[in-house]
């Protein structure tokens, strides 16, 4: 009897520590599955105005576009999903001072017309710098409006160093009125890479012209880690689809943003003399599928061999480090395109430098 209650003593002794870690996994997996969530399409985002002023035909414009990276990349930096070593910024200086960057480089460009991707509320990744604060606090003075894309429950993964937990999107910011502004979701994987994928969506903001027309400008991040090519192609339909949509009412469209795609049409390797070998982040855009009302604007990138992008499996060294064109613009054929300019930051403050373009509006 003795001998019974021993094994029982040793068996539980055991066995417990098993138990509750498959008990905890269970427990975490629950709550990834039933802390996600995807906000609904066509939502109304809210404005914030501080001026009151119509755009003009005939008249140069310049708009920004810049993925931030959620300020937590500085040139040495790597990342988990790239093949590199982290999962956060290192440490909350650490955003403050890539946030600087960013804001100085918008100073530099001095747009009339500023659009940012992977801008984070809130996030363990940035160590809880609210970015859209910093940003338009600097900025005071001009409109905005913010779109979530992304509202993560805890990932606990890498298990070392867990990314955490994230809310972060697309903010676009104007010196001229912004009349309203729309959320629209994109598809996105339903498996289990949902939760390392964006709720993927684009906004449309609406700033009216002195002819009574609008601008539907549109502020976009597609994906890029998804290996099932029909998610990609299934966002770039939802994507065309609107901006015919909006050019059929006679609105002006421009598109900008981080496409994920390659906008050099797959020259980018041979302009920059990297590796030819695709990624998931790296194909053509299929500008073939553009209708003939819009253009995607690369004229002059290819002779600047400026990149928006680089690969985040290491830190950055210029001449070694993979990069590329996956950031830009396309315009309806109502837009006139005078010139647009990557803008060589050599990565400093995130993995991508910002673009902008000059237009008119015809």
């Amino acid at each position: 009897m003795k001998r019974k209650t021993a094994f029982r003593r040793k068996l539980f002794y055991f066995l417990s520590p098993l138990i509750i870690l498959i008990s905890l996994i269970i427990g975490y997996f629950i709550y990834g599955y039933t802390a996600y969530y995807r906000l609904e399409d066509n939502l109304t985002l809210s404005v914030t105005s501080h001026t009151d002023q119509s755009l003009n035909t005939g008249k140069d414009y310049t708009i920004s576009s810049f993925n931030i990276g959620y300020g937590a990349y500085p040139q040495d930096y790597s990342f988990f999903m790239d093949g590199g070593k982290y999962s956060r910024a290192y440490n909350r200086q650490t955003v403050l001072n890539n946030m600087q960057g960013i804001q100085n480089a918008i100073q530099m460009i001095q747009p009339d017309i500023a659009l940012f991707q992977e801008i984070d509320t809130d996030g363990d990744r940035s160590q809880h710098v609210d970015e859209v604060e910093f940003i338009t606090q600097a900025f005071e003075k001009q409109n905005w409006v913010f779109g979530q894309n992304y509202d993560s429950p805890y990932l606990f993964y890498p298990l070392l160093d867990p990314i955490g937990k994230a809310t972060s999107g697309l903010l676009t910011m104007s010196k001229y009125t912004i009349q309203s502004s729309q959320r629209y979701s994109l598809p996105i994987e339903t498996n289990f890479n949902k939760f390392f994928d964006l709720d993927r969506a684009f906004t449309v903001s609406y700033l009216p012209v002195s002819n009574q027309k609008q601008l539907a400008l549109i502020n976009i991040h597609l994906s890029a880690y998804t290996k099932d090519p029909t998610i990609g192609k299934s966002q770039l339909e939802k994507l065309f689809h609107y901006m015919e949509s909006e050019y059929e009412k006679g609105n002006y469209v421009i598109v900008g943003g981080d496409f994920n795609h390659d906008i050099l049409l797959g020259k980018s390797p041979e302009v920059f003399q990297t590796s030819d070998e695709p990624q998931t982040w790296t194909h053509p855009f299929p500008v073939e599928n553009l209708s003939k009302h819009f253009t995607l604007a690369t004229q002059g990138l290819a002779e600047q061999k400026i990149p928006s992008a680089r690969a985040l499996d290491e830190g950055y060294q210029k001449g070694r480090t993979f990069v590329t064109l996956v950031d830009g613009f396309i315009i309806s054929d109502n837009v006139q395109f005078n010139h647009v300019q990557a803008h060589d930051l050599e990565f400093q403050h995130s993995d991508h430098n910002p673009v902008s373009m000059s237009f008119t509006l015809k």
